[in-house]
């Protein structure tokens, strides 16, 4: 399983870390934020969310980002090079509810 990072930021109050990769051909993006400041946010150090786009809802994407369909590896690039600044996460549910494509979405502290 190729895992690629879209996001990282690492200072005294807070680590980011946000990850893009495929499980059994869904597409998965996780995040976990770390630190005084999550803490501080919602009283636990440890903050992680993420996103499931289902592999039937995948094939939606492989034209708006101009892969070849199938192409997993490809798909994960083209969505790095959009999305990897802090708001990546959010930014992408957007892209997806803008253009109709269903996905879960969990969050835990």
């Amino acid at each position: 399983m190729t895992r690629i990072p879209l996001y990282r930021h690492k200072s005294p109050d807070i680590n980011i870390y946000i990850d893009a990769y495929f499980e059994s051909g869904d597409l998965v993006i996780e995040g976990q934020d770390i630190g005084k400041s999550v803490e501080n946010w919602w009283g636990d150090s440890d903050y992680e969310y993420g996103l499931k786009v289902l592999s039937s809802e995948v094939a939606k994407l492989y034209p708006l980002f101009g892969v070849e369909e199938g192409d997993e590896e490809g798909l994960l690039s083209e969505i790095a090079g959009k999305y990897n600044t802090n708001t990546c996460y959010s930014d992408f549910m957007d892209f997806l509810n803008r253009n109709d494509i269903e996905f879960e979405g969990f969050t835990w502290a």
